[in-house]
């Protein structure tokens, strides 16, 4: 019969989460508060931070498959581990429920970079905006595979003409961490460019971002 053994690292965690808040837990001690009660549950989270070597933006990356690789966590802690994180991309976009407005490539960056910044796979999505540039959609259009995904500019403007869009900033990550657009990155924004003048709803910008960074066309003149 297997034996649970209670935490005693989860037991101050819980009291000092309790007196002094959040901010005052290691990421050793949030950790084990998320893996909760079972067998060895802060030797997991030591372990955890190990395999990610104490990089938390790291550790965004993992995805449940990835968690369940480690010893000591299952189906259950692992879909506690990615929800958490799932949540914290989220806080920005509750914040900014009021339709921020977007005046530069760093307004869209800010609203766009926790959907893209930790994915190990491409993703494609775009912002559409009012005639005040104020944010009417975030949505993603495509997922793809290491290298690539494939995004249909149909797809985008249909979006657009629906929800009566007047201008539409798009965004996609590169997992490589090279902010270099590649020719088709090239090619497709300026099918977009020439689809937006014709339907009359203007490319402001299309972003190129990694973990940490990104590249704006619309600042290199690129458009």
């Amino acid at each position: 019969m297997k034996i649970t053994v209670k935490s005693p690292l989860i037991h101050r965690a819980r009291q000092k989460l309790l007196e002094f808040g959040t901010a005052h837990l290691s990421d050793t001690e949030l950790l084990t508060l998320l893996i909760g009660s079972g067998s060895d549950p802060d030797q997991t989270a030591r372990q955890l931070l190990r395999r990610v070597d104490y990089d938390l933006k790291q550790l965004a990356r993992l995805s449940v498959g990835d968690l369940r690789k480690l010893e000591g966590i299952g189906e259950t802690r692992a879909i506690n581990l990615v929800s958490a994180i799932e949540l914290g991309r989220r806080r920005d976009v509750c914040t900014s429920a009021d339709r921020p407005g977007i005046q530069s490539s760093g307004d869209a960056y800010a609203l766009i970079r926790r959907d893209l910044q930790d994915l190990s796979h491409e993703e494609f999505w775009i912002l559409l905006l009012n005639r005040n540039h104020r944010l009417i959609l975030k949505q993603q259009i495509s997922k793809g595979g290491i290298s690539g995904t494939v995004v249909d500019p149909r797809i985008i403007f249909k979006t657009a003409v629906d929800h009566l869009a007047s201008a539409v900033i798009v965004a996609h990550n590169h997992p490589s961490e090279h902010l270099k657009p590649s020719q088709s990155d090239l090619q497709l924004t300026q099918k977009l460019v020439k689809a937006g003048r014709l339907l009359e709803i203007p490319l402001l910008d299309h972003l190129i971002l990694n973990s940490e960074r990104y590249l704006s066309f619309a600042d290199e003149q690129m458009l």
